[in-house]
């Protein structure tokens, strides 16, 4: 029987686990935490994308993803998920990119 595919425990590359391992980013939305870990790995940092697991009986509604870096990367790996997050938004697929005036468009 196929085994269904897990994001956060497939292999990927990631650090050695013997080595000190710290948190660089943590969201409640894994697919955001999968995002930044593909950013990281854009930029040559190896992650470890670690699920939080708590009891929903005694906390409803806790939980999330972190991921984890090398001591020797986490500050790089800051600065790249801070400048993605500084960055502007991509116009929607809504917009006119062409129209830059703010006014709306003029009927033929």
């Amino acid at each position: 029987m196929a085994q269904a595919h897990n994001p956060l425990t497939d292999t990927a590359p990631r650090p050695d686990p013997n080595e000190k391992l710290v948190k660089v980013f943590d969201s409640e939305q894994e697919t955001e935490a999968m995002v930044v870990k593909g950013l990281l790995e854009s930029g040559g940092i190896d992650s470890e994308l670690r699920a939080i697991d708590a009891g929903q009986d005694m906390f409803p509604g806790v939980g999330g993803s972190v991921l984890m870096v090398r001591e020797e990367d986490a500050e790089r790996a800051r600065n790249l998920i801070a400048e993605f997050q500084q960055a502007p938004d991509l116009p929607s697929e809504e917009s006119d990119e062409n129209d830059i005036s703010g006014e709306p468009p003029s009927e033929p």
